[in-house]
């Protein structure tokens, strides 16, 4: 497309993927190179868009024009992003993550290239009253610790699953985002009792097996030193786990499980004996090891190894 026309047409592509906006090209005579790539997933709408400087704005006239009451998240995954609404400014930087609601006028504005993981969904589906949903918007909520630091590698793996056409059955994800997004913000704000105990239950629940999976390593991983990190009881921890349907014990045997099962068959550790791979996963017993395994698989690690092809290494 000549440089000319490619800003209209990614301004014009914007407005029909998301709601009706207005845009300003700040790139002068350098050609804009702008690009949208979306999916609907449910009722909500998930999307990487880039380009060059500019500004975007959603106006009174633009609302006037459409009003389908949606919220947007944005995760700044590139460049330098300035969100004004409600009176607040959230200045975002990749990993930086915000929320702003359609139904009220707010500006974006792009000093250079950027690039941003937008999820847009109606505001029904975020768990907060409307009234006190003013509260939320233009803030910045770090990716990269707390509560916050669930909601962005969920999105990221949104994006990757958008892209290897992966996400249209994942509908439950979604609903994971947006609880985890309504807990990151009451936590930023000091007022978790604005959103159900469901929605903290669920937050609790990704955090605690984020650590799990972080600490599978260890043998001395336990029930006591999971509630200790997370300021609960061991009852309440088991209580978590077993509204899923599972118990912390059968949890953490699975993932460990996983992982060794898909490092027997990794070409990278061919040399690696059985041993080492379930030690490095926190099983240093190897019979006890050999003997969860063929429990769960209903084969000896050994014997599914040898019979089990391995992805050939990928040449460079």
């Amino acid at each position: 497309m000549p440089p000319g026309e490619q800003f209209d047409s990614w301004r014009e592509t914007v407005s029909q993927t998301y709601v009706p906006l207005a845009a300003t090209s700040l790139t002068g005579d350098v050609p804009f190179g702008g690009e949208l790539v979306s999916q609907s997933l449910g009722s909500a709408h998930i999307s990487e868009i880039s380009g060059g400087s500019c500004e975007v704005a959603r106006t009174a006239e633009t609302i006037r024009r459409s009003d389908p009451g949606l919220l947007k998240l944005s995760l700044q995954l590139r460049g330098y992003c300035v969100l004004t609404q409600d009176g607040r400014e959230a200045a975002l930087t990749p990993g930086d993550f915000a929320l702003y609601d359609t139904r009220r006028q707010y500006q974006l504005s792009f000093d250079n290239r950027f690039q941003s993981l937008i999820v847009m969904f109606p505001h029904e589906l975020l768990p907060v009253r409307d009234n006190e949903l003013r509260d939320f918007t233009a803030r910045r909520v770090s990716g990269r610790q707390g509560i916050g630091g669930l909601v962005a590698p969920l999105l990221l793996n949104m994006s990757r699953q958008m892209r290897t056409d992966e996400l249209s059955g994942n509908v439950e994800l979604t609903g994971a985002v947006v609880n985890l997004l309504a807990a990151a913000f009451t936590e930023q704000l000091g007022c978790e009792s604005r959103v159900p105990p469901e929605t903290h239950r669920t937050a609790l629940m990704l955090k605690i097996k984020a650590f799990i999976d972080a600490r599978l390593e260890d043998p001395e991983l336990s029930s006591s030193s999971i509630a200790d990190a997370h300021h609960i009881s061991p009852r309440y921890l088991q209580k978590l786990f077993e509204a899923d349907g599972t118990t912390v014990t059968d949890w953490v045997r699975s993932r460990r499980l996983e992982h060794c099962r898909n490092d027997l068959t990794d070409p990278r550790l061919a040399g690696t004996s059985i041993g080492a791979i379930a030690a490095r996963w926190g099983l240093v017993d190897s019979s006890y090891f050999s003997r969860l395994f063929k429990s769960a698989y209903g084969t000896a690690p050994r014997d599914y190894r040898a019979n089990t092809p391995q992805p050939a290494l990928a040449m460079n």
